[in-house]
């Protein structure tokens, strides 16, 4: 027997409301601390996920074409209150009727996907983003061991090889992945981030700068 297809909208809705509780914590002094996203601050990557959040929220209403909804917040004085509204809008945009069905226009990928599809790639994005918050934040993500288990599921499924992966496209270059890793750290060794070497002031994620997007 065939196992049921996960709820991709139900693991989607656990990891970004985990990243609002994570970016929830950040205090006035932690917005220029370093991320694992090297180059950018939390101030940065927050306002990263936030564009992520209205790019996805437009496309799974058909206009994801239109690049204005991908520009990151010109106004990120108060970061929390920010991420929080944009997360709130990707969330209401999947749960419409028929939103998962359509097809989603994603600019930063190249190409149109199958809701279904394009909302496991903002899943395992925000389970990503949620750990590089906790990581700049000296804490740790609280996911369920099933979302994680999920996730790596769908890191393992993106495509790997040199022309898929690296500076100016989508995801990083995926890193080894040692015997006994457990979920979370498989998936994000999968998608470019070195969980046991990263600390504050050391580039344990991709570069972004000069990139469309790296998850």
């Amino acid at each position: 027997m065939t196992a049921p297809e996960p709820d991709i909208l139900a693991l989607d809705r656990i990891a970004v409301q985990e990243s609002v509780r994570l970016v929830a914590r950040a205090k006035d002094a932690d917005w220029g601390r370093d991320t694992p996203c090297a180059g950018w601050d939390l101030r940065r990557l927050v306002a990263h996920m936030a564009a992520q959040h209205h790019g996805f929220a437009a496309a799974a209403r058909g206009a994801g074409g239109e690049a204005a909804y991908w520009r990151e917040p010109e106004d990120m004085s108060e970061p929390g209150r920010t991420y929080r509204g944009a997360a709130t809008t990707a969330l209401a945009a999947f749960a419409e009727p028929g939103a998962i069905e359509r097809e989603f226009v994603l600019p930063e990928l190249g190409a149109t996907f199958p809701g279904r599809l394009a909302v496991g790639f903002h899943f395992v994005d925000h389970v990503v983003h949620a750990w590089d918050v906790a990581a700049a934040l000296g804490v740790g993500p609280h996911l369920p061991g099933h979302v994680l288990d999920a996730a790596v599921a769908v890191a393992r499924r993106v495509p790997a090889g040199p022309a898929d992966r690296g500076p100016g496209f989508a995801f990083a270059a995926p890193l080894g992945v040692p015997a006994g890793s457990d979920s979370l750290e498989e998936t994000l060794r999968l998608l470019g981030r070195d969980p046991q070497r990263w600390r504050p002031g050391t580039p344990g994620g991709p570069d972004r700068r000069g990139s469309r997007k790296e998850v």
